[in-house]
């Protein structure tokens, strides 16, 4: 069971990598949110395995898919620890690209 918790820290992506630890106590929601959203075909068999080794309950939390929580994503700064929510990455248009940049200023005026 250890070694498949490695393997699958070794195959996430980075963003998940430091809540995929033995130590924390919401490993199986981490990977069950990560299953359903975007796990390769590999890490959907490792997390599948994982859970059919911890038991019944997880087993059947895998084959239910129910509301997601939110995604936390850990900061450390100075010390200190912080868990902020990620929010959901948005497709902008180029439109609204456009408008969102700032705007180039020289001694008070605008510069194209």
């Amino acid at each position: 069971m250890i070694e498949l918790v490695y393997e699958i820290r070794r195959t996430c992506p980075s963003d998940l990598k430091p809540s995929v630890k033995l130590a924390n106590p919401e490993l199986f929601d981490e990977l069950r949110n990560y299953y359903f959203d975007s796990a390769t075909a590999v890490n959907k068999a490792l997390i599948k395995e994982l859970f059919n080794l911890a038991g019944g309950e997880w087993a059947e939390r895998l084959d239910n898919p129910t509301k997601n929580h939110p995604r936390q994503q850990v900061k450390v700064y100075r010390g200190q620890t912080v868990f902020e929510d990620k929010a959901p990455a948005k497709a902008d248009s180029a439109d609204e690209r456009k408008n969102k940049t700032p705007k180039k200023m020289y001694r008070g005026r605008v510069v194209a």
